[in-house]
C-alpha cells in the first residue's frame, strides 16, 4: 500500500519537530527576474541633475533676480523723474500703515510679535503705491505719442481680446486698431481726430459685411471731448457689455482675419520724446 506524505510537522523522540513534504504541492518563489519586473513597474524617479546642470540653473536664477531688480530700479528712477511726490507718498503710506497696525496689535499681542507683521505690511503697501504711481507716470509720459495706444492694447489689456494693430493708417502716423472680444468688435483710433474718424468709418463698412449683427464700437484716444484718455482706455473697454461667448469670438476673429491688417505704420511702442517727427514720417512713407 503506497504511503502518502503530508506537509505536516511530526515530533520525534528527541522532541524536535520534523517537517515532512506533501507531494503534489509546489511552493512558488519569486525569482530575481520577477523582482526586477516588480521594481520596474513602479513610478520612475526623475533623473538627477549633473553638477554642470545645477550650476547652470543657479546661474540662470541669479541672472533672473538681477534683471528683476534692474527693472525695478529703472522704473523707480523714471517714476521719480516724472513724479516729485513719489518718495513722500511711499514714506507716508508705508510708515503710516505699519505704525497703525503695530499699535492695533500691541494691545493684544505685546510689544515684539507685531513688529514683523507691521514691517511686512508697510513694505507691501509701499510697493502697491509705487506700482500705481509708476503706472500713472508711464501713461502720462506716453500720452499723445504715436504708437502709445497700440502698445497699451498689446501689453496692458485685461480680458480675452484678439488684437490686430494698425489695420488702417496714414503717413501722419494716424492709425486704427481692431479688437475682437466678448463685447464684439472695437475700433480704437489714435492720432488727429478729424483724420482718425474718417478711417474708422471706412473700417466699419468693411467689418459690417463679415460681422453681421455683431456690435461694432469705436473709441478715439485723446484728451478732447468724446475721447478716452490713454490711462482710462483699459477700464473703458472693460465696462463694455458682453454680447458674445468664447466660441463666437473665435469664429468672428477668424472671419475678420480675411480682411488682413496690413503692415503697421507705427513704431513698436510709444515713440521716444527725442525722436524727430519728420524723420519718422519719412520712414513710414517709404514703407507704405
Amino acid at each position: 500500500m503506497p504511503v502518502i506524505m503530508h506537509n505536516d510537522s511530526v515530533s520525534g523522540k528527541s522532541g524536535r519537530r520534523i517537517r515532512t513534504k506533501r507531494p503534489g504541492r509546489v511552493t512558488a518563489r519569486r525569482g530575481p527576474i520577477l523582482g526586477v519586473m516588480a521594481k520596474s513597474a513602479g513610478p520612475s524617479k526623475p533623473a538627477k541633475l549633473t553638477r554642470a546642470e545645477k550650476k547652470a540653473a543657479r546661474a540662470e536664477k541669479r541672472a533672473s533676480r538681477r534683471q528683476t531688480w534692474r527693472n525695478v530700479r529703472q522704473a523707480f528712477t523714471l517714476t521719480r523723474q516724472n513724479d516729485s511726490r513719489l518718495i513722500p507718498y511711499l514714506i507716508i503710506s508705508g510708515v503710516g500703515v505699519g505704525a497703525i497696525l503695530y499699535v492695533a496689535l500691541f494691545l493684544f499681542a505685546g510689544p515684539f510679535i507685531p513688529i514683523p507683521i507691521a514691517v511686512v505690511s508697510g513694505v507691501m503697501v509701499a510697493m502697491f503705491v509705487f506700482s500705481r504711481r509708476a503706472q500713472v507716470a508711464m501713461f502720462a509720459q506716453a500720452e499723445g505719442t504715436p504708437g502709445a495706444a497700440a502698445w497699451v492694447l498689446q501689453n496692458n489689456l485685461r480680458g480675452d481680446w484678439r488684437t490686430t494693430p494698425a489695420i488702417a493708417g496714414t503717413s501722419q502716423l494716424d492709425a486704427v486698431h481692431r479688437l475682437v472680444g466678448r463685447p464684439g468688435v472695437v475700433l480704437v483710433g489714435e492720432g488727429a481726430p478729424h483724420r482718425v474718424r474718417g478711417l474708422i468709418v471706412q473700417e466699419k463698412k468693411k467689418i459690417a459685411r463679415l460681422a453681421g449683427d455683431t456690435p461694432i464700437y469705436d473709441v478715439v484716444v485723446g484728451n478732447g471731448e468724446g475721447e478716452v484718455t490713454l490711462r482710462k482706455l483699459n477700464s473703458h473697454l472693460f465696462k463694455l457689455p458682453r454680447n458674445l461667448n468664447k466660441d463666437q469670438v473665435s469664429a468672428l476673429d477668424k472671419r475678420l482675419q480675411a480682411l488682413g491688417g496690413g503692415k503697421p505704420p507705427l513704431p513698436q511702442g510709444p515713440m521716444p520724446a527725442g525722436a524727430k517727427m519728420r524723420n519718422v514720417q519719412r520712414s513710414v512713407r517709404r514703407r507704405s
